[in-house]
């Protein structure tokens, strides 16, 4: 069976470095197992790397940068080469829909499900971390 690919929003990494309980932590340690398979782009390992460090997140800037190599080992890495702008209610959000469309995903991982209500018409699911583990059952 053909697994999942997925994008996970910074929101997501953000909760799961502030708490290690919730389904955002979950997911994250899922990453990796061969349940799913995630992408990432430099622009969005970029905003990664800008959130965190001005974000109060209780680890480390060691510990971030280890997380975040890891990332972008276990990721595909992939290049946007069009754009679709502005298409979500947050422009900045756009990269995110656009990595998502290119990498054929299946899914956008984020807790600001209003903000890509516009993925939907390319065929994404938008799902919280719970939405998505519980769908999933990728945490058994």
């Amino acid at each position: 069976m053909k697994k999942e690919r997925i994008v996970i929003d910074t929101n997501v990494l953000v909760s799961a470095f502030r708490s290690n309980k919730g389904a955002s932590f979950m997911l994250l340690s899922c990453v990796g197992k061969e349940l799913f398979e995630t992408v990432i782009s430099v622009p969005l390992l970029l905003e990664y790397e800008d959130v965190l460090s001005r974000e109060y997140v209780p680890v480390s800037q060691e510990a971030i940068n280890d997380i975040l190599d890891y990332l972008c080992w276990i990721s595909k890495r992939r290049r946007v080469h069009y754009l679709w702008r502005p298409m979500l209610r947050d422009p900045k959000d756009d990269h995110i829909l656009e990595l998502a469309v290119e990498s054929q995903c299946t899914s956008i991982i984020t807790h600001n499900l209003r903000d890509f209500e516009g993925a939907k018409q390319f065929g994404l699911k938008v799902e919280t971390p719970g939405e998505y583990i519980e769908r999933t059952r990728c945490h058994e």
